[in-house]
Order: C-alpha cells, then sequence, then structure tokens
C-alpha cells in the first residue's frame, strides 16, 4: 500500500507541476487588442456596364485598416475600413472609380481551432466574416452609389516577434443594392448581393499590451475546472499519505540511505517503470524546469550505486517524419547524458537510446502528445 500510494504521489506531482507549466495564461494574462494595416491588389467581378469595360488581372489598388479585440484565444471582433480604386485595364474603356467601405466582422482564430500548435508555432489563421456600409464613386459620371456589403475572407498569419506579425488575405466582398456598375454607369435597381469584389492584401498585425503574447499565439491546454480537479485529486491523495505513519514513509531513505538495500531496489524500481521520466516542450531538445527533480533522483542513486550504469532513452511525440522524430529523441536523450557527465558520472556508465516517435501514445490527444515527449532511464 505504501509503495503505491508513493508511485502516486511523484505520477502526480509531476503532472501538477507539468499543468502549471503548459498551461497557457489566464484572460488577462495575454493582449487581446491589435491594429492591422495591408495593401495589396482587387478585382471587381461585376457588374460592368459592357463586355469592353474591365479591370486588369489583379488591378491596384487596396489599403485595409483595421482594429481586432479578441474575447479569447479563438474568437473576436474586429471594425475595419478600406478603400480601393478601380481603372481600365488592358484595351478596356476608360474609366476611373473610387470604393469605401466600413465593416464589423466576427473573428474566429482557427489556427488554434485547429490545433496549429502541434505543428508550427510561427503559422497562423484567421477567417472573417460580417457586414458593413459601401460607396462607390465615378468622378465623370457624377455617380456616388451607397450600398450595405456582406464581407467574408481568411488571413494566413507568419509570426515575426511576440509584436508583429505578417499578413496575408484574400477576401470576397458582397454589395447588396447595387445600383452603378464598377466603371461608373448608373444601372436598373436590382435587390440582393448584386456586386462581387474580390481583395487579396499583405500587410502587418501590430500587437498592442502590457503582456508578452497575444490571443493569436496563445493555448489553452486546460480551463480553471481542470486544474481544480486536479488539485483536488492531489490534495486527496495528500491526505492519505499523511496516515501514514512517518516510520513507512521511505521516499527519502530510498534515495539517501545506501545501507537499506530494500529501499534501493524499489527506486531501482520506480526508474526502470518510467515514474522518473524527464519532459519536453514540442519540438524542443531541452528539458523543460520541472524535470529536475527526476533527473537528481537518477542521479543521486548513481552516485550511491557506483556499479549501476544507465539507459538514457529519448522519445518523440507522433507528429513529424520518423526520421524527423528519430533525431530530435535522440537530441532529447544526449543532452540529458550531459547533465549527467558535468555532474561527474562517467560516459562509460551512460549510454544513450533514441527510441524515436512514442507510439504508444495517442496521436490525436494534446495531453498524451505532452506526455510522449520524453526521456526515461533503465538502471543495468
Amino acid at each position: 500500500m505504501k509503495k503505491i500510494l508513493i508511485v502516486l504521489a511523484c505520477a502526480l506531482g509531476l503532472t501538477h507541476a507539468q499543468a502549471q507549466t503548459e498551461t497557457e495564461k489566464k484572460a488577462s494574462d495575454y493582449n487581446k487588442w491589435s491594429v492591422e494595416l495591408s495593401g495589396g491588389v482587387n478585382k471587381p467581378q461585376r457588374p460592368f456596364s459592357a463586355s469592353n469595360y474591365y479591370t486588369s488581372f489583379p488591378s491596384p489598388f487596396v489599403v485595409d485598416l483595421g482594429a481586432r479585440y479578441m474575447f479569447n484565444n479563438k474568437f473576436g471582433l474586429k471594425a475595419d475600413v478600406g478603400y480601393n480604386h478601380f481603372i481600365d485595364g488592358g484595351n478596356s474603356a476608360n474609366f476611373d472609380s473610387k470604393y469605401y467601405r466600413a465593416d464589423l466582422q466576427a473573428v474566429a482564430n482557427l489556427g488554434r481551432i485547429m490545433n496549429f500548435e502541434t505543428w508550427t508555432k510561427t503559422i497562423g489563421l484567421l477567417a472573417h466574416t460580417g457586414f458593413g456600409l459601401s460607396r462607390l464613386e465615378n468622378s465623370d459620371n457624377h455617380i456616388k452609389d451607397k450600398m450595405g456589403n456582406f464581407i467574408a475572407g481568411v488571413t494566413g498569419q507568419i509570426r515575426l516577434t511576440d509584436r508583429i506579425a505578417l499578413t496575408g488575405d484574400f477576401t470576397t466582398i458582397l454589395n447588396s443594392n447595387q445600383n452603378a456598375t464598377f466603371d461608373g454607369v448608373p444601372v436598373e435597381y436590382e435587390s440582393g448581393f448584386s456586386g462581387v469584389l474580390f481583395n487579396g492584401t499583405i500587410g502587418l498585425n501590430v500587437y498592442l499590451g502590457k503582456n508578452t503574447k497575444h490571443a493569436d499565439w496563445v493555448v489553452l491546454s486546460q480551463d480553471s475546472a481542470d486544474l481544480s480537479g486536479l488539485e483536488s485529486k492531489i490534495a486527496d491523495l495528500e491526505a492519505q499519505i499523511k496516515k501514514i505513519p512517518e516510520k513507512q514513509v521511505i521516499v527519502e531513505k530510498q534515495i539517501n540511505n545506501t545501507q537499506a538495500v530494500s529501499d534501493k531496489d524499489i527506486v531501482k524500481e520506480m526508474i526502470n517503470d518510467k515514474y522518473y521520466s524527464v519532459y519536453f516542450d514540442f519540438n524542443k531538445a531541452t528539458p523543460i524546469e520541472n524535470s529536475t527533480a527526476a533527473i537528481d533522483a537518477v542521479l543521486t542513486y548513481l552516485r550511491k550505486n557506483p556499479s549501476a550504469n544507465l539507459d538514457i532513452i529519448g522519445y518523440a511525440d507522433q507528429v513529424g517524419s520518423s526520421e524527423y522524430n528519430e533525431k530530435l529523441s535522440k537530441a532529447r536523450a544526449n543532452n540529458v547524458k550531459t547533465i549527467f557527465e558535468k555532474a561527474g558520472i562517467a560516459s562509460s556508465r551512460l549510454n544513450v537510446v533514441p527510441a524515436g516517435a512514442d507510439t504508444s501514445i495517442q496521436k490525436d490527444s494534446e495531453e498524451a502528445r505532452r506526455i510522449a515527449r520524453r526521456v526515461t532511464f533503465k538502471i543495468r
């Protein structure tokens, strides 16, 4: 019974520490505001007054300026204004029109919804859609046509820093009740969304706020309810451990008392059964801070048992190619080996085993993949 409780204490203690490290910020701990500026090209699709009126493909130019607020790391709102300039292209008849719009749009962070963080930390994807007002002007024909619009698009992101992201956007705009063609000719009134316009832009997101990261890039792996449940389990476990007489609590003796052979056997068994593991962040070969206790426990055992040798077994999750995961698992094991060598353990006692991707861990679960990214040990 005492051994089971000791094992559970170690396992749940590591899980709690891991949760504190991996679980991302509360709502107040990341930035929510950003401003967006972009420019590019457009292509008005319809209406035109005749077949000999058209723009080049694509045609310059578009300017867009917006402000965005994220309620959390997945959903938000943005307000933006845009300006388009339409001129004749190729062999088209001459015209010169201007188009203005203002819109309020809902935003979905597809990068977080689709768990992009499992394979990249620098690429994001936003979807946006909403409604607004538009105005088409052509001074030659004295056109000032006011319209409503529906707008929808997708925005790719490349994070350059925690404050700036490069964006590429493709947007479709549908104009309702458009009473003039894009080349500036009045047309018979049409209800519904009769005007079609495409915009393609490149720009920047500038993130505002005092915190390090913006909601676009924050991963909320567990909510407060999950943490409360975990803390409750740990509290129950601690209560059970306190009921055990002090003389039965042998964790310290297992590591520090070389006279107790049975205690040493228990520590060896726990090491070989992977209760002491070193964990890593996604695509990283440097152990997380909370793995220090596991390294210290194994290091102490090796110092107390100079005849013991150690296999250092590196693993990766199943994201990525087998060749890459083999290389990453080896790098993780080698880095742990270096820690032991710097602590005075002879290299001849340490054997690196790159195990590649841990196929025993569920690939589709983020929590399972987090457990898979580890180094385990085997005493020989």
